[in-house]
């Protein structure tokens, strides 16, 4: 039994959620905690049946939001603690290196990386995932951000931890599948895209001060700019392999540049009142 606690945030996620607990199995970690946005759906009833914690979390509108709130008024007492989604689901061969790898304390965290699957069957390429979700408890939190009510998302989206010490890379990868369906995704990354344009205009001036990495400060760079969405179509389909997937290739680096063309427009827009 590992010395982890996995935190899953969750908001109506009955589709996902019965999946993501099987894959984690009884026994592997020592705590399981859902933090819950007060769901409307079967979430609380599932979580139950598994016999796990559910934490009832309401944001009011400033920091902090939902993971940094569990990390400093619910502070694990386990050694780790891992952040995963309800749309993700641990594989074998990542739980195997994961072990393996928490036998070397030289590390406060580590890097993840995600599979992801899109209408239905996992991409061979696109735009890979890789978050690090995975860090000791008093080794650092999410980064602030004071939103100050232009979000309506209450928990971090894109956000990194910011730890004190050195970061180790797990590279077995964590299954990421949404069983919601496209509607869902199209929804969620238009809120997504409202955050992105809001928290540009907040940080222009401030970019070089903040320990990004490099795909985020690429990312801000390109903002202002109308090539942002053809871009990442063109990275996610030609240079990070999205034409080995055919028609789910191409459709996926379609809604790449379609997130990133509304980021851009909202800018725009937002800048002209």
């Amino acid at each position: 039994m590992l010395d982890i606690t996995i935190a899953i945030p969750v908001y109506n996620e009955e589709k996902n959620l019965a999946k993501c607990l099987n894959a984690i199995g009884v026994g592997f970690v020592k705590k399981i905690v859902i933090i819950d946005s007060g769901s409307t759906d079967n979430t609380s009833m599932i979580a139950d049946k598994y016999g796990v914690e559910v934490i009832k979390f309401k944001w009011n509108g400033k920091f902090p939001k939902k993971r940094n709130w569990f990390l400093q008024d619910h502070r694990p007492d386990t050694k780790w603690v891992l952040f995963l989604d309800a749309d993700e689901y641990l594989t074998p061969e990542f739980k195997a290196e994961l072990t393996e790898a928490l036998k070397d304390d030289h590390y406060s965290g580590y890097w993840l990386n995600y599979s992801i699957y899109f209408l239905g069957k996992q991409l061979k390429g696109g735009y890979p995932l890789r978050k690090l979700a995975l860090f000791k408890p008093g080794a650092g939190e999410y980064e602030r951000i004071d939103e100050e009510q232009w979000s309506k998302l209450d928990m971090e989206i894109h956000e990194h931890p910011v730890i004190k010490g050195k970061a180790g890379i797990i590279k077995s990868k964590i299954d990421h599948q949404d069983f919601r369906g496209i509607s869902h995704y199209v929804t969620k990354h238009n809120e997504y895209s409202s955050w992105e344009a809001f928290r540009y205009l907040k940080l222009i001036n401030e970019i070089e001060v903040y320990n990004w990495t490099w795909k985020q400060r690429l990312k801000y760079r390109l903002m202002r700019s109308i090539f942002i969405g053809p871009i990442y179509f063109l990275g996610s389909f030609f240079l990070l392999g999205g034409f080995k997937d055919g028609a789910r290739g191409f459709v996926f680096a379609i809604l790449k540049m379609s997130y990133f063309t509304q980021i851009y427009c909202k800018i725009k827009e937002e800048s002209a009142r």
